[in-house]
């Protein structure tokens, strides 16, 4: 497989529970996360959980405005997801286990972001139903590098077995 999309927006915040920012480039840190963001600092909603997947969350815009157009008055945008990079043109789903490129920083897909109780509470927006398998992917950063609007989104190789994924350090 070598899908590409291309990054359409970046996102991040510095406190849990803050409202996202929007930026042009940010930089990408391997085993740590994304410069500025809640999850680089150790201070998101899940940090104190075990488990990889939490280098950077990408969400399809192609899947939002399909939420929106099957529910009406949902207006759900890619930034309310509070995921950090929105993609168009390739289905994040497949990308799990697999190896990918933004840009110049290498990633692994780890497992689906799936909507939660704690997201649709800062919403106040019945998301659970309507964003289930396609409000996004938990991606682990494997090496440093800076992401861009318009960077290019490469998928590498064949998909991995999920028990080889490590973990965020």
């Amino acid at each position: 497989m070598n899908a590409t999309g291309r990054v359409h927006g970046i996102q991040i915040t510095a406190t849990s529970g803050s409202p996202m920012e929007s930026v042009e480039r940010v930089r990408a840190h391997a085993g740590r996360g994304l410069e500025g963001d809640r999850y680089h600092a150790g201070v998101g909603e899940w940090s104190a959980k075990p488990g990889g997947g939490r280098g950077v969350t990408l969400v399809s815009a192609e899947a939002i405005e399909a939420a929106n157009a099957e529910h009406p008055g949902l207006d759900v945008e890619p930034i309310d997801t509070r995921r950090n990079v929105t993609v168009r043109g390739l289905d994040l789903n497949d990308l799990v286990g697999r190896e990918f490129l933004i840009g110049d920083v290498r990633c692994v897909g780890v497992r689906l972001a799936e909507p939660c109780a704690y997201l649709q509470g800062l919403l106040g927006k019945p998301i659970l139903p309507t964003l289930v398998h396609r409000a996004g992917l938990r991606a682990d950063i494997l090496t440093d590098g800076v992401i861009a609007i318009g960077d290019a989104i490469v998928v590498l190789g064949e998909a991995r077995a999920t028990d080889e994924l490590a973990p965020s350090a």
